[in-house]
């Protein structure tokens, strides 16, 4: 049986797809890589180096020790645990009401209501009628002014019902005949049918409640509700590494400015972990789920 002969064309088209999906792959981890390898090096070398880093230098878990020991990081890490448990369970919830019910045939003000839900991703809601919105809920200074002012997207609402509407309607026909409502027909046939969007949404929702720091800094004011992400933003962005200090015993490390950068690094890799372990686990469920809710309906 003779072998298939390829053409020179798709041979160098391969190779050079090849080449170019292994740089972009480099590129796109060797940050990550970067991060951590700075995180387990001593801060005096640390800060002598210059260029790229293929090996920690020297090696100390000090910075890691320093982060653990401090109460408002380990505080900020259970808050973004809250924030992204709860906050994505009411997410799911709400998703899954608003998409079934739009998903469905003959609903009164059907138009209208996937009218309303476009619009809000046409306008971009003003800052402070969000706020005075917010404070006169009494929610101010509280993970539920957080967690119920980003209950629903209406962007992964869209891509929800139109995976819904992807579902055979003998399945609902079948058992409502049964006797089974809307509740019993959406939690016990449609959901389970649409595990791969719904882990789509978790994932869509989660990443995007551990990542969120803008508006918890507008609504949180009490330090010890703040999440990783916005503890994380003090330590890189406002340079405010100083309180990292009280966790531990900071004259292994070297001088002030060593053992900055060393937690800076620290932080980040236990601010970002998390997330990436998730990712793993909704991978088989990600592509098909966005696919069929984008481009289908």
């Amino acid at each position: 049986m003779a072998l298939h002969k390829r053409s020179a064309v798709s041979v160098v088209f391969d190779s050079c797809n090849t080449v170019f999906l292994a740089v972009l792959c480099i590129t796109m981890l060797y940050p990550l890589y970067f991060v951590f390898v700075a995180s387990v090096s001593e801060g005096n070398q640390l800060m002598a180096h210059t260029g790229p880093l293929a090996l920690p230098l020297g090696f100390s878990g000090a910075a890691y020790k320093l982060v653990f020991n401090n109460p408002l990081v380990v505080r900020g890490f259970l808050n973004s645990i809250h924030l992204v448990v709860v906050g994505t369970a009411v997410n799911i919830l709400l998703t899954s009401f608003a998409a079934y019910v739009l998903s469905r045939k003959n609903v009164y003000w059907k138009p209208v209501l996937m009218i309303m839900a476009v619009v809000t991703l046409l306008f971009e809601r003003g800052l402070v009628p969000f706020y005075l919105t917010v404070r006169g809920l009494g929610l101010l200074n509280s993970h539920w002014a957080v967690i119920l002012a980003f209950a629903i997207s209406a962007y992964n609402m869209i891509i929800m019902r139109t995976y819904f509407t992807t579902i055979p309607d003998s399945l609902e026909e079948s058992a409502k005949i049964d006797g089974a409502n809307d509740f019993t027909v959406l939690f016990r046939i449609i959901l389970p049918v649409a595990a791969p969007v719904v882990a789509t949404m978790v994932l869509f929702y989660g990443v995007s409640r551990w990542n969120g720091y803008f508006y918890v800094m507008i609504f949180l004011r009490d330090r010890i509700k703040f999440p990783i992400a916005l503890i994380l933003r003090e330590i890189l962005i406002a340079n405010s590494a100083d309180t990292m200090m009280a966790g531990g015993d900071a004259g292994s490390m070297g001088d002030h400015e060593n053992i900055a950068d060393t937690i800076k690094f620290a932080t980040t890799v236990v601010a970002t972990v998390p997330i990436l372990l998730l990712y793993p686990f909704l991978q088989k469920y990600f592509v098909k789920g966005a696919m069929i809710g984008s481009v289908k309906g």
